[in-house]
């Protein structure tokens, strides 16, 4: 568990630059973007890292370790993509945890996820952060469910100001455990919800 003055919120989906800069002029908020590196993944540990020795009341993060291992825990349930797609899936798992083992990032307190609004309804699509994520710590994984750049920007400000306490996030190793189980179409709002195997 992470112990330093500021709330760490990782934002999850496409954030246009509009809602960037916008975010980044709140008084409240801290905007950390990704610098350069190797990879993706090194690109949102370091982001994190210095994130963690920001104070400020919210740091808002524009980079995700899981980012990844999202993308092909959704591509895994593409009919088009065929069979072979949870291999892809493993390996970026795997090199997440290998990360995170080393301690090279620490998740951050809270995912805030821009999704469509058709997503956040009771039949959730192949979504890493709606589904698997959000069912282990339901409190840790808010939602802003709009397009509309104005709208979008005052829905993050909203949730970043209106985030519930609950408890920490259990290990990588859980959540990869979990996601490997959960069925896209299941709910999310209970820690039971969604309990599958992929082969079922």
């Amino acid at each position: 568990m992470r112990r330093n003055p500021s709330t760490v919120v990782v934002l999850a989906g496409q954030a246009s630059e509009a809602l960037l800069a916008a975010v980044g002029r709140s008084m409240n908020v801290s905007l950390v973007r990704p610098g350069d590196a190797a990879s993706e993944l090194e690109a949102a540990a370091d982001a994190l890292r210095r994130a963690a020795g920001i104070s400020s009341p919210y740091v808002l993060v524009a980079a995700d370790p899981l980012a990844a291992v999202a993308a092909e825990w959704r591509a895994m349930w593409e009919v088009s993509r065929g069979p072979g797609g949870g291999e892809a899936f493993e390996l970026r798992a795997a090199e997440a945890l290998a990360a995170w083992r080393a301690n090279r990032f620490e998740l951050p307190d809270y995912y805030l996820v821009l999704a469509e609004e058709a997503d956040v309804g009771a039949g959730l699509p192949a979504d890493f952060y709606l589904g698997p994520l959000r069912s282990v710590r339901p409190h840790r994984v808010a939602v802003v469910a709009t397009a509309e750049p104005a709208a979008q920007t005052a829905g993050v400000l909203s949730e970043l100001g209106s985030l519930r306490h609950g408890r920490w996030w259990p290990s990588l190793d859980e959540i990869f455990r979990t996601a490997r189980g959960f069925y896209p179409g299941a709910l999310a709002e209970s820690p039971a919800a969604g309990q599958a195997t992929l082969l079922a």
